[in-house]
């Protein structure tokens, strides 16, 4: 299958430093693709360099077969949802919305039909003549998504347009965007350091480490089958501790006859005992002390000082600090790693 926008070997720099290393990656018609990662890893600068705002050193942007990559913003049909939504203060909703057909000088009727079409969609009949500076958040980032869709982009393009949102409505929002991107089966490239939105939003996920695209998968395949330490961590199995492979295939944290891996796990996999018998033969044990412990709401959050490393595990009950206790965690939620490369094992 052709992909819709496909993206080759991209490189693009500011002075000596290198943002965005022979990046490659394609999304197909009506995809909805999240570029996940840390600040500053270079996921902005990608979409940017989508948009046009940013020229690449070399490489290739294409939409539907085209090349954009040399041309104006204006030219790429791609439409942009920023993070601070960059909405005109003095303007009401209605005449937001409709601020780039007017500068497509599009006819007074035409743009008060599409803004007619707008207002229903994002559920905002009735806000048209209001100030935008009336709004809630969650309505002026539904303002921000209607002027975008207003001008029937190709590709829509959002940069953590739910960062400066409540946690509450960034919840609701991300489940009304997503729904509404299906429906209209729009294009999509969304920015977000944010594993749980990736997760919750994406058909794909490219993780993006250092200027480049460490792996790309669906939702499912980034969580459960992380390819590098580096994923693993950041979709939250940030426990990580050296183990060794027995000639029988099985774990240990003993450091002594046999292979060293590294095993990261979540802290929700993992659970804490103070009895001997508590873990199947295949699971790792490591005993451990209790040097901290948080209340979650539906049980505790442990700090356990390992003899290899501190790690987090839950339990249901409370446990004093200074408790002896064992972590298990068993053995098919283990993601194992190559110790030297930190590749998947």
């Amino acid at each position: 299958m052709t992909p819709y926008l496909s993206i080759e070997s991209l490189n693009v720099g500011y002075g000596n430093t290198r943002v965005l290393n022979e990046v490659s990656l394609d999304v197909a018609r009506g995809e909805l693709v999240a570029l996940l990662g840390s600040s500053g890893c270079g996921k902005t600068t990608l979409l940017r360099s989508i948009a046009g705002f940013v020229t690449p050193e070399s490489g290739a942007i294409k939409v539907d077969g085209r090349d954009i990559a040399r041309l104006p913003p204006e030219k790429r049909g791609t439409a942009m949802m920023f993070q601070s939504y960059a909405l005109w203060p003095h303007m009401s909703v209605e005449d937001n919305i409709g601020y780039g057909l007017k500068m497509r000088s599009w006819k007074k009727d035409a743009i008060a039909k599409r803004v007619g079409e707008m207002l229903t969609l994002l559920q905002l009949v009735g806000f048209g003549p209001r100030s935008v500076m009336q709004l809630s958040g969650g309505q002026r980032q539904r303002v921000a998504l209607g002027r975008a869709l207003a001008v029937d982009p190709q590709l829509l393009l959002l940069d953590e347009p739910m960062s400066n949102l409540d946690y509450k409505v960034r919840i609701e929002l991300r489940h009304e965007l997503r729904a509404l991107q299906r429906r209209i089966g729009i294009t999509a490239v969304y920015v977000t350091h944010d594993r749980e939105e990736a997760l919750t939003l994406a058909d794909r996920i490219a993780v993006i480490d250092a200027g480049r695209v460490v792996q790309y998968g669906p939702p499912e395949e980034i969580f459960h089958r992380p390819t590098s330490a580096f994923v693993a961590g950041f979709m939250g199995a940030d426990n990580a501790i050296d183990v060794m492979r027995l000639p029988n295939g099985s774990l240990t944290a003993d450091q002594v006859g046999g292979e060293k891996l590294r095993a990261h796990f979540r802290s929700d996999v993992a659970w804490i005992t103070t009895e001997r018998s508590a873990s199947g033969d295949d699971d790792l044990r490591l005993a451990g002390t209790v040097t901290q412990a948080i209340y979650v709401g539906q049980g505790y959050r442990y700090r356990v000082r390992t003899n290899g490393a501190d790690i987090w595990a839950n339990a249901e009950e409370r446990m004093p600090e200074g408790a002896v206790v064992s972590v298990v965690v068993p053995r098919a939620a283990l993601l194992v790693f190559s110790a030297a490369t930190s590749t998947r094992h």
